[in-house]
């Protein structure tokens, strides 16, 4: 397990459907923006797949200093979705995206 100093790893895997795509890309543009300017990001990536068979053909990959700095941009992240009346998972459902959403740490 990784020590409460070391990186976390935001990486969330997204299924998007080609009706959805546009939409979708457009609101984790939005999140993406939010997330780059809080403290304690480092790498914020959106990716596309271009080839392979892989099943996700979107993925997000965020780079924080440590577990605090994620766990701060959770409760502000959270704050700023309340005021924007924005709720992920019914947005998620609404498009038939299918998630698979984790923290990961750096292997020893």
């Amino acid at each position: 397990m990784p020590s409460p100093s070391s990186p976390v790893y935001k990486i969330d895997k997204f299924i998007v459907p080609v009706a959805a795509r546009d939409e979708f890309m457009s609101r984790v543009g939005v999140i993406r923006d939010m997330l780059q300017a809080m403290p304690g990001c480092r790498q914020n990536l959106v990716l596309q797949q271009v080839a392979g068979p892989g099943a996700f053909n979107v993925v997000t990959f965020v780079e924080w200093k440590d577990a605090e700095a994620l766990e701060n941009a959770k409760a502000a992240v959270t704050a700023r979705y309340k005021d924007m009346n924005f709720n992920p998972q019914e947005f998620i459902a609404r498009l038939g995206v299918t998630a698979d959403i984790a923290n990961y740490g750096a292997c020893a």
